[in-house]
């Protein structure tokens, strides 16, 4: 199999959260596509958060393009020259308050949409964490916590309380290291 090759790229615009660029692709068998549009994001980073009263810490916050609220995990993009570690840590103090002492697992690393979008997200888990601060939120957030316990996470996915699929792979691959430290998924 060979790859796809770029023969002509443009953007359409730029903006600070993202780019919509333009390309002409020949594939292999020599068909071109003259307009095949690629959505260029930052990568981003979100967690699956077990507070140290072992409950699963999550946000819940409206989300414009699909016109409704979501319970989801925290995340967000890093800022400036932060590892993806400090990226996860900083934007649970700010969404939440809660902090750990210990460091972040990586659950993975994994493409959004490989068709037409080119970022990742890195999915960590992190254990023990506590409210230490006041939430710091952006201007353009409005998050409420939630903590809902780990035996509780399976049902409210399958009857649709939780339906954001970042917040449920990341869920599903904690599974493993929940019952090795925790004992406690079903």
């Amino acid at each position: 199999m060979k790859k796809w090759k770029t023969l002509n790229s443009e953007y359409l615009f730029k903006t600070p959260f993202g780019n919509l660029r333009k390309d002409e692709c020949e594939l292999p068998n020599g068909n071109i596509i003259k307009d095949y549009y690629v959505n260029e994001y930052s990568n981003w980073v979100n967690a699956i958060v077990i507070t140290n009263e072992n409950k699963i810490l999550l946000v819940k916050q409206y989300r414009y393009a699909a016109q409704e609220f979501f319970l989801e995990i925290p995340a967000g993009k890093p800022e400036g020259d932060e590892t993806y570690q400090e990226a996860i840590l900083r934007e649970i103090k700010e969404e939440t308050g809660y902090i750990t002492e210990g460091e972040p697992i990586l659950l993975g690393e994994f493409f959004i949409n490989p068709a037409t979008q080119n970022n990742k997200v890195f999915s960590y888990l992190i254990l023990d964490a506590y409210q230490a601060f006041e939430q710091e939120m952006d201007p353009t957030e409005f998050i409420e916590i939630n903590l809902v316990e780990i035996d509780e996470m399976s049902t409210k996915i399958k009857n649709g309380e939780i339906n954001q699929l970042f917040t449920v792979s990341a869920f599903y691959l904690s599974m493993p290291y929940l019952k090795r430290f925790r004992q406690v998924v079903k």
